[in-house]
């Protein structure tokens, strides 16, 4: 049997109707931006597997550090003990996060991540009110993850549907805009006494459709929220390690957050590894003589050292000379090619942000997850050796930062073609 014969037999894939799936295709190499399959067809991976791989597979600095580290410490329990990868990625990453950051709390993907800040927010209220406040506010169309909190605080959609009734309740709030920041100003100053938090993906909604929104209206949200001692959670997830132009997206803002979640770029795609970092307000509400105070949370693998080593050599190539000059050009390349092609007649919005760029199909109804368009658009793609992952009928360009100039230009030209045949 053939790999994707032998995979349809076991295997389950996520965000899959295993029913009617198109066909796995085998990867048996990464190499650069490429990816290879077992009857040696080459793609490229445009959308960075998930947007989790910012430097390109195979990066011969991030194997070299891995393997070094496996043959000196493959992992140990992180309650009563500590390692010297796990307290060097705190040293390195504190500095560069937007404000003023102070702790850092190890999980293992994205999801958890959040689930830990929520669950910072929520206790803090506990630990230092005799009142605790038990809202949260979030945006409609977010998405924060697959976990029950995460599940939660993400616009109900499809993905959630199945739960919605065992979810807890959540004040949804729009996209701030000119038009509207008064009215949701004054939501969060209403609401204020029973609001714990505030989390927010910095700019850019990832899985809710590629949604983007300004820097200054996200502002004026946070800094209703701190007038109120409401507490902020940045999801940079997908939008940290330089996905927006900058290392942080919340780099863009006067006014920083309490609590940022980081996973996909933080090992350059390597492992799984998620971290919570928090501000000292935060952490001093949790120190006291009284156990009941305890952050209760903890995974098997937190600070796993062979992925905090892939996450320090992911930093030493995104702090490299080379890394931002790369992602300027790329941020570049993208703004121009937006500017010819918005205004196409087959396309309904054109949005661009750093190395991101989406690309909105007009369908003649509502955007959505479900479009039949987006296996259209898919297999188009990868007939011509392209990995783009549609959100229905919205495709969207995050690559590797080492792409070449070549490259982009073949996946624009695709695109050109893509809206003369589809």
């Amino acid at each position: 049997m053939t790999l994707a014969e032998r995979d349809q037999k076991v295997i389950w894939h996520p965000y899959t109707q295993m029913k009617n799936a198109l066909p796995h295709i085998p990867i048996v190499k990464g190499e650069g931006v490429y990816l290879f399959d077992e009857e040696g067809n080459r793609y490229i991976d445009a959308v960075s597997s998930w947007w989790v791989n910012i430097h390109g597979h195979a990066h011969p600095h991030i194997a070299e550090k891995v393997s070094e580290q496996l043959k000196t410490l493959e992992h140990v329990i992180f309650a009563g003990f500590t390692h010297e990868p796990a307290v060097q990625l705190a040293e390195r990453l504190l500095p560069l996060l937007p404000g003023d950051q102070r702790k850092v709390f190890y999980t293992d993907n994205g999801s958890t991540a959040v689930e830990v800040a929520l669950k910072m927010c929520l206790q803090y209220w506990v630990n230092t009110s005799k009142q605790p406040r038990t809202k949260i506010i979030a945006f409609k169309d977010a998405y924060h993850g697959d976990t029950f909190g995460a599940m939660s605080v993400s616009g109900r959609s499809i993905f959630t549907s199945p739960f919605n009734a065992l979810l807890f309740d959540v004040e949804f709030i729009d996209l701030p805009n000119e038009q509207n920041i008064a009215q949701l100003k004054a939501k969060i100053n209403y609401l204020s006494n029973e609001v714990a938090c505030f989390i927010f993906e910095p700019m850019v909604l990832g899985a809710g459709g590629m949604l983007m929104y300004e820097a200054e209206y996200l502002d004026q949200l946070i800094e209703t929220c701190q007038q109120h001692g409401i507490l902020t959670i940045a999801d940079e997830v997908m939008t940290g390690f330089g996905r927006t132009g900058k290392y942080f997206s919340c780099e863009a803002l006067n006014t920083k957050p309490d609590i940022f979640c980081l996973s996909k770029g933080l090992t350059g795609g390597t492992m799984p590894l998620g971290v919570t970092t928090c501000n000292q307000k935060i952490f001093d509400a949790f120190l006291s003589d009284d156990k009941l105070k305890t952050l209760y949370h903890g995974h098997s693998f937190t600070a796993n050292p062979i992925a905090c080593s892939a996450s320090l050599a992911s930093l030493d190539i995104l702090l490299s000379p080379e890394t931002l000059p790369n992602i300027e050009r790329i941020t570049a390349r993208h703004k121009e090619f937006a500017q010819q092609i918005t205004g196409h007649p087959k396309l309904k919005d054109v949005r661009q942000l750093g190395t991101i760029l989406v690309m909105e199909w007009e369908t003649g109804a509502d955007s959505s997850y479900l479009s039949e368009l987006r296996n259209k658009l898919y297999l188009f793609f990868l007939g011509k050796g392209i990995i783009l992952r549609p959100l229905g009928n919205i495709i969207y360009i995050l690559p590797p930062y080492i792409i070449i100039d070549e490259d982009l230009m073949y996946i624009y030209r695709t695109i050109t073609e893509a809206l003369n045949d589809i």
